[in-house]
């Protein structure tokens, strides 16, 4: 099946079985803008508290921050945001529709590489285990032109980027015959920047208000209040502030259902070090953030690292951690070092003193910062896209199956009597008020007991738990397993613990400090 199609089946999944909704859709919908519904709403919970005890619990050096949607509108001025927050867009004259003039570009790098990897993957069935993969892309011509081409480009697109050349960019998109995937055409506008900050207005009258910013990140929230979570939590250098929180940002180019919205959730920390060392911390907050991703259990080979070919106004370093989306690899998190740009500019614009004394060196410097910025949003897919499964059983019918990490997913245990009848259902809901103090339950008594449990396997419960007679004689219950479809009987006692002992979020979190 194409990826594409994949791609539909799971934004229909999606709304089905209430994940996610398309915000204001009575009124024909707001674009880029989603609702999460009751069972998208327990999933991301759930990733946040992830997050959070892997971030917070799990580190002594790092403390939690809320901070205000909005704030004072100079603190966008020292920032950068005001002036360099921008976009390069180029418009099709046919198709009348807007891209990134770098996306575009990317995409097309991207293609090339897939050429690339296809014609390893033919070769490596025809020659079989007498293959040498390292000998291939090193001698076939095919591969070297390919290769030879796509470095080309992408020298050139990294030198663009950096000089700011919007002329180049367009130049690109023209020389290597980019076409509008709408129209088919090559008709572009120039390439103009757009400023991706929503604006409004704070003051009880028209004359006095007070031009003010939606937030477009959570981190200078954290960095104005540096010194405030220093001193009254008495962090020493090296520590981290984190935060989840809001963020908005009028992406003209928004798509890919919730991977690109104008209102999403960012899951940030700001590690503040010692001028020197931020390199070193660099390197250890992408070794942890990474492992964080892979013990999801979505296949180590679906992550990777990519480094930004231009480098933010405040960065000497960056990279993504990128997902293996059925749109290809994209970026789920950034790691930055942002050196001591954002607390250098606060102290500039603000006039305030943003330094810290070190006690242990005996003076006073500006920290450095190690950012790690993790979208919410985009885990959600990269999570609902690596569980969604369509498998067919041995009797040939079908079944969607949203293998979530147990942990994580909306429903923990589903109780379902046999027959509503003979008692079964008191038993049942017994059960339930007796498990749901700790685990998140769901009774289900309507429809047969195989449409019951495709239900839950369609919202990624791993557990179902089965009433029956027997349960009335010798209080014994059937377990069945989401993934694998087995069954056991375990005693209602042994519930608590059997349920615990495979869901509880700390058997994840050890694993990433062994």
């Amino acid at each position: 099946m194409a990826q594409e199609d994949v791609f539909k089946k799971i934004v229909s999944h999606c709304k089905e079985y209430g994940f996610v909704f398309p915000s204001s859709e009575i009124y024909d919908g707001l674009a880029a803008v989603y609702d999460y519904g009751s069972m998208g709403v327990e999933l991301k919970n759930n990733i946040k508290q992830y997050w959070w005890n892997a971030m917070v619990r799990l580190h002594d050096n790092v403390v939690g921050l809320d901070s205000a949607i909005f704030m004072h509108p100079t603190i966008w001025k020292a920032s950068g945001h005001v002036d360099a927050f921008n976009d390069p867009l180029i418009d099709n004259k046919d198709s009348k529709k807007r891209y990134r003039a770098d996306v575009l570009i990317e995409e097309y790098l991207a293609k090339l590489d897939e050429k690339i990897e296809k014609e390893v993957g033919k070769a490596a069935k025809r020659f079989g285990d007498s293959f040498d993969e390292k000998k291939f892309r090193e001698t076939n011509p095919r591969v070297l032109e390919t290769l030879s081409k796509r470095n080309d480009v992408h020298t050139r697109y990294a030198k663009a980027l950096n000089a700011n050349d919007l002329n180049d960019l367009r130049q690109i998109i023209i020389d290597c015959e980019i076409v509008c995937p709408i129209s088919g055409t090559r008709n572009w506008t120039e390439v103009r920047q757009f400023n991706l900050m929503f604006k409004t207005e704070m003051g009880s009258t028209s004359d006095g208000a007070m031009q003010v910013y939606l937030r477009p990140e959570t981190a200078q929230g954290i960095f104005v209040n540096f010194l405030n979570v220093q001193k009254t939590t008495r962090m020493k250098v090296p520590f981290g502030i984190a935060q989840i929180g809001k963020t908005f940002r009028n992406e003209i180019v928004a798509r890919q259902f919730i991977f690109r919205m104008r209102e999403f959730e960012q899951m940030e920390m700001q590690f503040f070090v010692r001028p020197g060392e931020e390199m070193k911390w660099f390197e250890q907050w992408k070794s942890f953030r990474l492992r964080w991703h892979q013990l999801l259990g979505f296949g180590n080979e679906n992550y990777q690292f990519h480094d930004h070919d231009k480098l933010a106004h405040y960065a000497n370093a960056a990279t993504d951690i990128e997902f293996l989306m059925p749109f290809g690899f994209k970026e789920v998190e950034g790691i930055h070092s942002r050196t001591d740009f954002d607390l250098s500019q606060h102290e500039k614009f603000s006039g305030k003193k943003m330094q810290y004394f070190d006690p242990d060196l005996g003076k006073s410097y500006t920290p450095y910062v190690i950012e790690t910025s993790a979208g919410v949003d985009r885990i959600f897919l990269s999570i609902i896209a690596g569980a969604y499964t369509e498998e067919t059983l041995e009797d040939g019918e079908t079944r969607v199956v949203l293998k979530l990490p147990a942990m994580l997913a909306p429903i923990k245990l589903a109780v379902l009597p046999l027959v509503k009848k003979d008692g079964l259902a008191e038993k049942a809901r017994e059960i339930v008020a007796d498990l749901k103090f700790s685990f998140s339950c769901q009774y289900d008594e309507k429809d047969s007991i195989g449409k019951r449990y495709r239900r839950q396997d369609a919202i990624g419960t791993p557990f179902c738990v089965t009433i029956d007679h027997q349960t009335l004689q010798d209080n014994t219950v059937t377990i069945r397993y989401r993934d694998t479809m087995e069954q056991e009987r375990v005693t209602v006692d042994s519930l608590n613990d059997f349920i615990s002992s495979k869901t509880d979020m700390k058997y994840l979190l050890k694993q990433l400090v062994d």
